[in-house]
């Protein structure tokens, strides 16, 4: 056993393999800084605890010994999210997660040490959650292909994808580039921790909750399976979070491309279509993340 309590993983060229010592980088004291740093300036409502994050650090002097060998005993549980509904712009409501400080903290840590994993191997047509990225660029590309010839878009919205994840399609591909168990099963502990709506806990066998540091990660890690599909059949693409659109040069190829994308979604990611709102149309509007707003091509 090594002294941080994480058990000595395979060797590489005779050196143990670094790759299987992510939890002690996650709770590293620097890691564990820069974390609370970005929460910290973030601020954000409670969660069900009802600790606002100006209480937190007195709590976590106290009590951060032990929820960290919990962490590294596996036995660490973290608290449901609440969930809030959010006002849209358009009128409705759209819901939000909202983790316990404690966890936002350990889901900013957790997310420090693997977008370095997995961002470099991500699409260039994914536009979301990515550093020195924005919608704004995902226009620009869309403009681009539309200049080159490429007019006719094909717009799927995936139907509730942030509810519908299934947690062993997720965690296949976080696995692959994941080798630390003890991670793998912290992260587990997050997509299970259940909801609390009003007054009532409920279960979550699915989806990754809104709302988190970890989660528009773990967003792309799936859906980056969606862009490497789209790349290798020389489409013009691009995605920013859940939602995408497809440019081909004729309607004829766009339905048949929506038939193809469609069945990827659903049996290879396990993911829904929402037969309402795709489409195959010769004028596009993209819709700008976190605003209602959208902007014409």
């Amino acid at each position: 056993m090594n002294p941080t309590g994480g058990a000595v993983g395979r060797r590489v060229g005779g050196k143990p393999d670094p790759d299987e010592y992510l939890l002690e980088r996650i709770l590293s004291r620097a890691n564990l800084s820069e974390a609370w740093k970005r929460v910290k300036a973030n601020r954000g409502a409670p969660g069900v605890d009802d600790m606002p994050i100006d209480d937190f650090m007195a709590y976590a002097w106290e009590h951060w010994p032990g929820i960290r060998s919990s962490i590294f005993a596996n036995s660490y549980k973290p608290l449901p999210v609440k969930r809030v509904e959010i006002p849209k712009a358009t009128g409705g409501t759209r819901p939000l997660g909202i983790p316990a400080v404690l966890d936002r903290l350990i889901q900013q840590a957790i997310a420090q040490v693997l977008v370095p994993i997995f961002d470099p191997g991500f699409s260039e047509a994914s536009f979301g959650f990515r550093k020195g990225l924005s919608a704004h660029d995902a226009v620009y590309q869309v403009r681009h292909y539309i200049r080159e010839g490429y007019r006719v878009a094909v717009d799927a919205d995936l139907a509730k994808f942030f509810d519908t994840v299934e947690h062993d399609v997720l965690m296949a591909r976080v696995s692959r580039k994941v080798r630390d168990k003890r991670v793998l099963k912290l992260i587990g502990t997050y997509l299970r921790a259940g909801v609390v709506i009003g007054n009532r806990l409920h279960e979550t066998r699915k989806g990754v909750p809104q709302g988190g540091p970890l989660s528009p990660l773990l967003s792309n890690i799936l859906l980056d399976e969606l862009d490497k599909e789209l790349e290798g059949r020389s489409h013009r693409c691009a995605r920013y979070a859940d939602d995408f659109v497809i440019l081909v040069k004729s309607r004829r190829a766009g339905e048949r491309v929506m038939a193809s994308v469609t069945r990827f979604l659903e049996r290879k990611l396990k993911l829904k279509v929402n037969q309402e709102k795709r489409g195959v149309s010769d004028s596009y509007a993209l819709k700008a993340p976190n605003s209602d707003r959208y902007e014409m091509i």
